[in-house]
């Protein structure tokens, strides 16, 4: 099964692996703290990774663009509820203006799924964040599913390009 390891780190440390490793996408937040992921059947670059199982793939990551993590802490049962919730979706997102990859991430180590999504530009994200596409797909949120064991939380990065 394909995986995806997912690192943090200072932007200068992720930039030297990164030429180490050309496919190593190095990412970093608004408030500056740097993430790093690269995906395949193995990895030899990163040291202490968190790993992740790539459930569903659509496109292909890139090392442009902005990336949105949506972390999803489950219950110990609540895995599959939510990979099937995922997959069973309307797939508006992929027909989205500036869409580049989506991806399922299941942890090997933790509960904590990763919602993926890759765009061109962040302006992609915010319009896609406000459709009726958008809407639709997230409606009947209002109160935490019961598979979910705690907040989620979402994660915003801009890809540091080569």
């Amino acid at each position: 099964m394909k995986k995806l390891w997912l690192t943090h780190g200072t932007r200068d440390f992720l930039l030297s692996l990164r030429d180490k490793n050309e496919s190593l996408i190095v990412m970093e937040e608004l408030d500056g703290d740097a993430k790093a992921v690269i995906e395949g059947e193995e990895q030899h670059v990163l040291k202490e990774p968190r790993e992740y199982e790539i459930v569903e793939e659509i496109g292909e990551l890139k090392q442009y663009g902005y990336m949105v993590l949506n972390n999803i802490p489950v219950t110990s049962e609540g895995g599959p509820i939510l990979e099937d919730k995922f997959k069973q979706r309307s797939g508006s997102i992929e027909s989205a203006e500036g869409f580049e990859a989506f991806r399922i991430l299941r942890p090997t180590r933790d509960n904590t799924y990763i919602i993926l999504t890759q765009w061109k530009h962040v302006d992609d994200f915010m319009q896609w964040k406000n459709s009726q596409d958008f809407k639709k797909s997230h409606a009947n949120q209002e109160q935490k599913p019961s598979y979910v064991s705690g907040h989620s939380y979402v994660t915003q990065l801009d890809v540091i390009e080569p």
